[in-house]
Formats: structure tokens, C-alpha cells, sequence
């Protein structure tokens, strides 16, 4: 008996993965915009049907999108010290957000209950409640955490050019906003790294829990 060999030309079987790789493709390539089930399909060179077999809706397919790109951030080598690892947490989430085209828009969209997400909400809420944070102070802190590197990641994304932020600058130059014209320099400050590390920092330190002599860095 002799095995039977591949047809020259055939191509491999199409699993969920093949087609959220191809999905993370489109949307690095091209935008968030771009991203759509017959998209999917033509990059794949299958009909529509094939792709929706696999992600029913495109709802779906950008759950399974969004959980692909949490799954980016790793949760190996976490410092000991609870509001450290918390830090760690958030930064390699906002990095895995940072990591594609409109990662967080994306993200930000969707209410994944997928594995890679849960894995990541559990591991920081763990962080949280090892603190000695309540549950209900663990749970709405990570979603402060959340929402925060979602927002400021999905501003970075959509950074506007130099000449909106000049037009902004020209605006709020006036007497009608003297406060804003104390601190335009500020407001404008391109520095999304050091925008985040502030505003994180602001968060650790409200929350409540044990004192952590190295919660700083």
C-alpha cells in the first residue's frame, strides 16, 4: 500500500489561528478599518464561508484578535514585590497594545472572555489582592489599570501631526483659557512613555493595600 501524497498546489487546512494571523496582518498593514471577514477571506484565498466557520461574526473574529494580542504579553519573571509586579504588568500590556497597528482600538473594542485575557486579568487581580487590596478593591483596580493604558495607548495610536497640535496650541494660547495657557507646554508633550509611568504611578499610589518599600522604578 502506497501513502498518499499532498495534490502539488493544495493548500494546508485552515485552523482559527491561520485566520486571526491573517486577520493581525491586515489590520498591521493596513488599519483597524481594513480589518473585515471577506478581507480575511481574500488574503486567504478561500470564500467567506471558510473564514466564518471559524469566526462566526466579525464581532467575533475581533475578540479572538484582541485576545491574540494579549496573549503577547508575557506572564513569566514577575518581580516579587506587589505594587512592582502590577507595574510590570501594565507596562507589558501596554506594549503588547503598542505592538500592532491600532492594537488598542482593537482591544478596547471587544469584552473578550478568551484565555489569554483571563490569564492576564487573573494574574494581575492575584497581584492585587496579594497586596492585601479587598476583592472589590483587586477587581475595580485592575480595571482603573485597564482603562487607563487602553485610553492613553489608543491616543498614542492615533497621535495627531505636528500641525493639529500646532492648531491646538494656537487655540488654547488665548485669554479665554488661561490655565490651559499656563500648561500647554505640558498638554502637548509628545512623551506617551513618560505620560504613562506618571499616571500608573499616580494609580499604585491611591490604591490601598501594604506598603511596599520598592514600588517605585
Amino acid at each position: 500500500m502506497t501513502n498518499k501524497q499532498p495534490v502539488k498546489g493544495t493548500r494546508p487546512r485552515l485552523d482559527s489561528a491561520a485566520v486571526v494571523r491573517a486577520a493581525l496582518d491586515v489590520l498591521d498593514e493596513q488599519g483597524a478599518d481594513a480589518v473585515s471577514i471577506r478581507g480575511i477571506a481574500d488574503r486567504l484565498g478561500v470564500r467567506m464561508n471558510t473564514v466564518l466557520w471559524h469566526a462566526k461574526t466579525k464581532a467575533r473574529l475581533l475578540e479572538l484578535m484582541a485576545d491574540a494580542i494579549l496573549a503577547e504579553a508575557a506572564l513569566e519573571d514577575l518581580p516579587d514585590a506587589w505594587r512592582n509586579r502590577v507595574r510590570e504588568l501594565a507596562r507589558r500590556y501596554r506594549r503588547a497594545l503598542l505592538s500592532h497597528r491600532d492594537g488598542a482600538r482593537i482591544v478596547a473594542g471587544t469584552y473578550a472572555a478568551e484565555p489569554a485575557t483571563l490569564r492576564f486579568a487573573d494574574t494581575m487581580v492575584a497581584a492585587l489582592l496579594a497586596g492585601g487590596l479587598t476583592e472589590r478593591e483587586a477587581a475595580w483596580g485592575c480595571w482603573t489599570i485597564v482603562y487607563f493604558t487602553l485610553g492613553l495607548a489608543q491616543e498614542e495610536q492615533a497621535s495627531p501631526d505636528a500641525a493639529v497640535g500646532r492648531r491646538f496650541t494656537g487655540a488654547i494660547a488665548d485669554s479665554d483659557y488661561p490655565a490651559l495657557a499656563r500648561v500647554v507646554p505640558h498638554i502637548t508633550d509628545p512623551s506617551f512613555d513618560d505620560r504613562f509611568d506618571f499616571g500608573l504611578s499616580l494609580i499604585l499610589r491611591s490604591l490601598p493595600g501594604r506598603d511596599d518599600t520598592t514600588a517605585s522604578g
